[in-house]
């Protein structure tokens, strides 16, 4: 293919082809680099689900032994006898049993009253704040893009399941990658011929027509290693119990997200990072109903995934984080619903957690205007996950920032 064809394709594309397919072509990478050069046994890996929309806290983990809650939320509350009990004051939404079964097992850490100073009620600010893990709006960073920045380059260190790069994931120098959940479709025919010529390399073309072309020509050449994995069932989760004939857990969204984790993470990715999400969460009427369905999606996948990962050792090395832009004001709208608030309990789970409370909870006779303390910092999550799971130094990364979750993770 000559120089003059090529420039044309980078034309017809408009540039944005050509990024796209490196973007795919850094995720497909996958199931090749798992066979070339696994992931070590005992790596720890990061999974970070984020809720978009602004979990309700409160309906999370419910204050069910406090009359305010009640009086407060008439119409959207949980009854004592409905909570899933975690102590003699807190538990769980009715829905999330198979957190609290993980909790039983002492491998869910709840963090409460998480947030940041002067919270912002937006949802944008908020989770521009959250996913850059820094305070002021001005950082073009994502927490884990600038991780990404301080480790030898690879494409295949941070990935995240869908068509889209949060901030979450971007860096200053490189970025992650992202995996589209349809997989790879390949071209065939006459369009797959035009498509091979496309990817030979040609004399004296500029730097950005060589890199479409051999991005293009690796694509295709791993497509068919690449299919087999991204097309096989997810593995069995042997601990859950069985449902018409199925692992208990159902099929949705999230579940689909973890399923391709879980499938790559068993293959032996070498990706140390891998990000999923789930929106719905803005819940400001109908709650009750709404909210449980949802954050009982969140309980049933996670517990899911890790059982999953059971049979190739490779739950141990899992720590999952699960966090939303923001919590719910306190008090119930006039639509049974809630609005934008504060703080919210994060939750840490995995085998490399020690199960139980952190922080201090959020006392609902002292609220800001309406809206419930903060009481925890969300950067000593990311400082301790940082240190103690990817295993580099936190402040380089966070902004000099010197708070830490003190045990919260295995040693």
């Amino acid at each position: 293919m000559d120089t003059l064809s090529r420039r044309r394709f980078l034309a017809l594309t408009g540039g944005a082809g050509v990024a796209a397919a490196a973007n795919i072509l850094s995720v497909e990478d996958i199931a090749q680099a798992a066979i070339t050069r696994p992931l070590p046994a005992n790596t720890p890996i990061l999974v970070v689900v984020t809720l978009y929309g602004g979990n309700d806290g409160l309906n999370t983990l419910v204050p069910y032994s406090d009359p305010l809650y009640y009086s407060l939320r008439p119409d959207i509350s949980y009854t004592p006898e409905k909570v899933l009990h975690l102590d003699s004051t807190l538990g769980l939404n009715p829905s999330m049993t198979a957190v609290k079964n993980l909790w039983d097992k002492e491998k869910v850490a709840i963090i409460r009253g998480v947030g940041y100073p002067n919270s912002d009620h937006s949802h944008f600010s908020s989770m521009a704040i959250w996913q850059s893990g820094e305070r002021t709006q001005t950082t073009k960073t994502g927490w884990l893009g600038r991780w990404v920045d301080s480790q030898p380059e690879d494409p295949l260190l941070a990935i995240n399941l869908g068509s889209v790069l949060p901030p979450l994931l971007v860096g200053k120098k490189r970025s992650g990658s992202v995996l589209p959940l349809g997989g790879l479709v390949t071209p065939s025919g006459s369009l797959a011929r035009d498509c091979s010529r496309l990817s030979l390399p040609a004399l004296g073309e500029n730097p950005l027509a060589a890199r479409a072309a051999t991005s293009l020509r690796n694509l295709l050449n791993i497509s068919e290693s690449v299919s087999p994995i991204l097309k096989s069932p997810a593995p069995v989760a042997t601990d859950l119990p069985t449902v018409n004939g199925g692992n208990a857990g159902g099929d949705n969204n999230l579940s689909q997200q973890l399923d391709v984790v879980a499938k790559l993470v068993t293959a032996g990715a070498p990706t140390r990072v891998w990000a999923v999400s789930l929106g719905g969460f803005d819940t400001h009427a109908n709650e009750a109903n709404a909210q449980s369905e949802l954050i009982g999606i969140v309980s049933s996948s996670v517990s899911r995934f890790l059982s999953q990962l059971v049979a190739s050792g490779r739950s141990k090395d899992v720590t999952v984080l699960v966090y939303s832009e923001f919590g719910r004001r306190v008090a119930a709208n006039a639509s049974a619903g809630t609005d934008h608030g504060t703080s919210a309990p994060v939750f840490v789970i995995g085998d490399g957690v020690k199960g139980g409370f952190y922080g201090e909870q959020p006392s609902l006779n002292n609220l800001n205007q309406g809206d419930l303390a903060v009481t925890t910092d969300f950067r000593d999550i990311y400082a301790t996950l940082l240190e103690g799971v990817l295993k580099v130094p936190a402040e380089p990364i966070l902004g000099g920032w010197k708070g830490r979750i003190n045990s919260l993770l295995r040693t």
